[in-house]
Parts: structure tokens; sequence; C-alpha cells
């Protein structure tokens, strides 16, 4: 456990009483916008979360749930379940994404770690793709991780290399797609000077080739299967300068939109199909736009479009792109390293805790709330809990889901005395809210406010105390928008919905019988974020938090 490395014992916080059970709900997918029809908890029936808003506003504020706030790149990058569980459960901010590419390529660990081994099998006799966004936008991807990539690649074993490359225009300038490719043939130009067979073998504009998302066109990803694994594409060229000068000139479509084209030796074949025995990499670190492709170059099962032929590969991706599905099985780069999370310390100090989810989300409580970590710190003081989750339908079929069976699980936890903290994700609001349904959705939202309810009434029973909070947004704003914020319509004229988490900061409340008179939040952390809630879940138990961890978001007022 590693007692000897840092001391385990927190420090008693000198205004708080330890003893009091705490309830931590986390409600998945739940975050804070403007009240409108598209709103699905705005419209729900949710009065046990209206209550907590209006009743007490000194103990319910808003947190950060997407960006820097959860170690993302960007303020444009939207929150998840994955990092959300990561900072509230580590109290701290932690690189993920492009920052966590940065250092495994700067530091060479890269090409030491099991991804980079399972594709370097195929480097004697097979070809090495590598498939993803050209740009130096740093949403998505950045054309020097993808330089250092084909480096260290040919460093290590490759001999042969093909390029499949997206323009971007959306995150960079239209037009600049001209630049990059130009970038890039140098760099495969000295590549080949050495001896290594490195070329680019196809491409097109990352709206209309492969980068789709949320499963909204899966014509798309179809577009861009033909060109990289079949070699098909309506624009035949020799090289990629020429097919982006001539496409963007000839067709009149930007960067984005670019049609699909391979790259054709001089007998009109084209130079970089993938084939059985070949390995493939997906270079974006972004996950939205990299699930589907993943989905179709890994699942032996799968019916979205004809794949035509299927080689056997072997397929990693820059990372994990979906924590829940495990998608794809192997990434060049590991999630981050988290260690001496909250959970753990509390364990040390006597905390007893049961953590419970349905299937979904069960490895968010456990898994990411203890920092990408297996299995319980100390099985005589923990028990989680896993209800199985509805299979072979989608979640807008039964959008109440499980969210009652979770909630009695955690009622009758609290009711036991035999646990300190009880710990609960109720995945409704981001499930449903992923399938587009918003009448499903409205359920939903219901459906978790009344195991709220449930929780709260327990808590209330024991004399306990209660966090409630979220890990990203999603069911406050299911319809996509224009700058000004009005609905998108589509070319029929009816909205367009809204799939995906948000960029919307995320509630978090506490009160209940056992909290110390004049707990409030505090005025002096604005900006506050998911990762100050581990603080603040520890001084709730009466510790006061590691000096490193993010800064509690409460203070106890001298009455």
């Amino acid at each position: 456990m590693g007692s000897s490395d840092f001391s385990w014992k927190l420090e008693d916080h000198p205004k708080l009483p330890k003893g009091k059970t705490v309830a931590v709900v986390v409600l998945d997918g739940w975050g804070e916008a403007n009240p409108d029809q598209y709103n699905c908890i705005h419209v729900a029936q949710t009065p046990t979360m209206d209550s907590l808003k209006t009743g007490a506003p000194e103990k319910w504020r808003l947190v950060r749930a997407h960006g820097t706030a959860v170690g993302l790149p960007s303020e444009d990058d939207m929150g998840n379940s994955e990092v959300g569980h990561n900072a509230l459960g580590a109290g701290r901010i932690f690189a993920q994404g492009a920052k966590l590419v940065d250092f495994a390529l700067a530091s060479g660990k890269l090409y030491e770690g099991e991804g980079f081994n399972y594709i370097k099998e195929c480097f004697d006799k097979g070809t090495l793709h590598l498939i993803g966004l050209l740009s130096d936008g740093g949403v998505h991807s950045r054309l020097d991780q993808l330089q250092l990539l084909l480096k260290g690649s040919s460093e290590n074993g490759a001999k042969r290399i093909r390029v499949h490359i997206l323009t971007d225009g959306r995150d960079v300038l239209d037009g600049s797609s001209v630049g990059f490719v130009e970038t890039l043939e140098k760099d495969l130009a000295n590549l080949r000077e050495k001896g290594i067979d490195a070329q680019i073998a196809s491409g097109g504009g990352r709206m209309y080739v492969t980068m789709d998302r949320y499963e909204n066109d899966w014509g798309v990803v179809k577009r861009g299967w033909d060109a990289q694994v079949l070699g098909e594409a309506p624009y035949k060229f020799r090289n990629a300068i020429e097919a982006v000068k001539t496409l963007r000139e000839e067709t009149k479509a930007n960067d984005q939109y670019l049609p699909p084209f391979v790259i054709v030796d001089e007998s009109g074949k084209a130079v970089g199909p993938i084939v059985d025995g070949d390995a493939v990499v997906t270079i974006n670190f972004r996950a939205d736009r990299m699930v589907m492709i993943a989905k179709s170059l890994e699942y032996e099962d799968f019916e979205k479009f004809d794949r035509v032929r299927v080689p056997k590969i072997r397929y990693a991706g820059m990372l994990q792109y979906d924590g829940e599905l495990k998608l794809p099985n192997h990434y060049l780069v590991s999630p981050p390293e988290i260690e001496r999370t909250s959970g753990e310390y509390l364990v040390h100090n006597g905390i007893h805790t049961f953590a419970c989810s349905e299937t979904v989300k069960f490895g968010h409580v456990t898994f990411f709330w203890n920092g990408n970590r297996s299995g319980y710190f100390d099985p005589s003081k923990e028990e989680y809990v896993e209800i199985p989750s509805d299979s072979g339908i989608t979640f807008n079929v039964q959008p109440k889901m499980k969210a009652l069976e979770i909630a009695e699980k955690a009622r009758d936890a609290i009711l036991s005395h035999k646990f300190d903290q009880v710990r609960v994700n109720l995945p409704n609001g981001d499930m449903v809210g992923h399938t587009g349904d918003i009448e499903a959705t409205i359920v939903a939202c219901k459906a978790a406010d009344e195991a709220v309810k449930i929780i709260l009434d327990a808590i209330e029973e024991v004399g306990g105390i209660y966090v409630i909070t979220a890990d990203h947004g999603n069911a406050e704003d299911m319809v996509k928008r224009n700058k000004s914020g009005q609905p998108l319509l589509d070319k029929s004229g009816n909205i367009q919905i809204l799939t995906s988490h948000t960029l919307q900061p995320v509630p978090i409340a506490i009160g209940g019988r056992g909290l110390a008179p004049g707990v409030r939040f505090r005025k002096d952390v604005p900006d506050g974020g998911l990762a100050n809630v581990a603080a603040t879940v520890m001084n709730l138990h009466g510790f006061v938090a590691p000096s490193d961890y993010e800064t509690t978001l409460i203070e106890v007022a001298d009455n």
C-alpha cells in the first residue's frame, strides 16, 4: 500500500466533528444551463434537487467540470465521466489527453509501453498505418506529435509507414492544410532517405471523412474505411499536395469537407491500403471523434456499414477513447498515474466506505474514483456493489434505468450504520441523454431526482450529511445551438439534437442534520472545480485534506 512512502494520517479538522455518515451522490450528466424546453432537468419534475438549490443558497453552488478544471488541454474540451470521477476522487488536477501524449513522447515512455510493443509485432513484415487529423490546432491532435511518432516509430523498427491524413480547417484556418501536407511530406522524404518506405496513402476532410462523432453519420466513417482500408476513393492522385490543392480548387470544398482521395503509384494502384498483418494507430488524443472509427477497426461484430474486407490487424489508439467500453483495447499512452486519492486516505483513517452504481457507471465510483485503480484498498473497510444494467436495449427504452435500486442499496447501507461514507453514481441523465431522446431524458431526470430523495431521507434518519454533485453536463442542453444560443435547425427545419456532453458547470449541494452549524460554501473559490470536492468531503468526515490537494469549498462561519 506504500505507507512507507506517504504519511497516511490525516490531521483532524479543528471545527468539524467526526463520526457522521456522509452520502456522496454523483448525478451523471447533470449540468446547469438556462431553463428552456431543451433543458430536460428544467422540464422534468425534480422537486428534491430544486429544493436544494432554493432552500439554502449558502449550501448550493456551481463548480467547473470541463477543460483545464479536469486536466484537459483547453476550455473547448467538454468534461467526461472518466476525467470527472478522476478529479472528484483524487482532489488534484492530473494531466489528461494531449499533455499525457507530450510527456510519453518526450520521455520515450511511449515506446516502452504495452501498446507500442503490441503494434511493433507487425513492423517486420507489415506496414504501420497512422490515421488522424493533420493540424497544429491542438484540439484533437497536433502535427508535432505526429512528427515525433514518425521519428520514434522508425527508430524502433517500423520499416514501412503509411499516413492517412484528415484535413482540418475547423480548429485552424481554412487552407492551412496545404502547408501541413508540405511539412509532413518533407518529414516523409527524410525518412525515405534513411531507407524507410514512408508516404501518405489517403486523405479527406475531417467533417466528411472518418471523424464523425456520437454515431451521427456512419457514412463519414465508411468513406474513411473505403479509402484507408480498401484503397478506394472517388479521387486518385500521385501525391497528397496535388490532391489537396486540386480538390480545394475543383470541388470548391474547404479543408473540413474535402472529399476522400487515395494516393496511387504509376500503375494506378493504391500505395497503402490496410491489409492482413499491418499495424494501425489512430493518432488523435481527443476521444469524441475517434470512437466510431475505433469501433470499425476493433469490433468483430460490426453492422453499421459493410466493411467489405476486414483485415487482421493490430490496432491501438493514441489513448483509450472510451473507458467504459474499454475502446480500443490497446493504446500507446496510458491514463494518468494517480496516487494518494481521497478514498485511499479515508480508508487508512478508519473510514468505512460503501460504493454502488449500475454496470455502466460502476467503474466510475470505484476504478476512476480511486485513481484508475481496481480493487479495494482495505477489504475489511470497503464494500462495492454493482447492479447489472439493462442489456440488449438502448437506455431511452427504460430511462429510469436502475436509479431506484441504486438508491435502495445506498439507503440500506446508510441505515445499517456500518459505513461512514456511502458513494453512488446515478447514470440516468448521461446515458439517456446520449440517446438524444428528449422525452426519455425528462423521465430519466425525474427518476434520478426520486433516487436522491430516497438517499436524503435515509441520511436524515441517521443524522448524517449529504454531498450532491455531478461529473459533467449533458441532460441540461439537448439541442445544438448557434453562436447566439439559438437552436440550430436541419435542412428540413427540425431542431438538431445534441447527444454529447456539454461545457456547462455542475451543481454541488451540502446539507443534512449532521452538518456542523455555520458550515457554508466559501466565497473565495469562485473558479472551484470537481477536484475541490475531495477536500470538501474529507472536511465533512472531520479531516483536513493533504496540503497538495485543491482547496476545500467550505468554511465554518463563527456564529
